[in-house]
């Protein structure tokens, strides 16, 4: 546990300092992430995902909104659900966050072994819960698997 620790804390160091200089924390950057990765995905599935109440995602999301991050617009069949997307800044910020923790995810890999990679990824999807499977399908995050 003490690794996953230090890890995590080292991989979102320099997101942080970045983050802060706009005001914002790390629910911003998870936002950024997934309406970056999944443009047009609705409100509903950020939610889940997050596994947050509308009340706190509400302020984060007003601000990503406010500040041109992030647009939002009906569905098109369903007139109440809110799509998100990220606007030019929004996808040009995320950029930033998202290349040191690039760097230093590919800066470990890269002193594996391909089998060794795979190791970790297998152990990464068996830490999520099975009911989750679903949503890193849909997300593109078992591509490798």
């Amino acid at each position: 546990m003490g690794l996953l620790f230090f890890a995590y804390r080292d991989f979102v160091s320099d997101a942080d300092e970045l983050l802060a200089h706009h005001k914002f924390g790390r629910a911003h950057h998870r936002v950024l992430y997934f309406v970056n990765i999944r443009p047009g995905m609705p409100v509903a599935d950020l939610l889940g995902i997050l596994k947050i109440t509308k009340q706190s995602l509400a302020r984060v999301l007003r601000q990503l909104i406010d500040e041109d991050y992030i647009k939002q617009h009906a569905g098109e069949k369903d007139r109440r659900q809110r799509l998100l997307f990220a606007t030019a800044k929004g996808q040009e910020y995320f950029a930033i966050l998202s290349k040191s923790q690039t760097t230093r995810i590919n800066a470990a890999l890269d002193k594996l072994s391909a089998e060794q990679q795979q190791a970790i990824r297998q152990f990464l999807v068996s830490m999520v819960e099975p009911g989750d499977h679903e949503t890193l399908k849909m997300l593109n995050l078992l591509e490798n698997f």
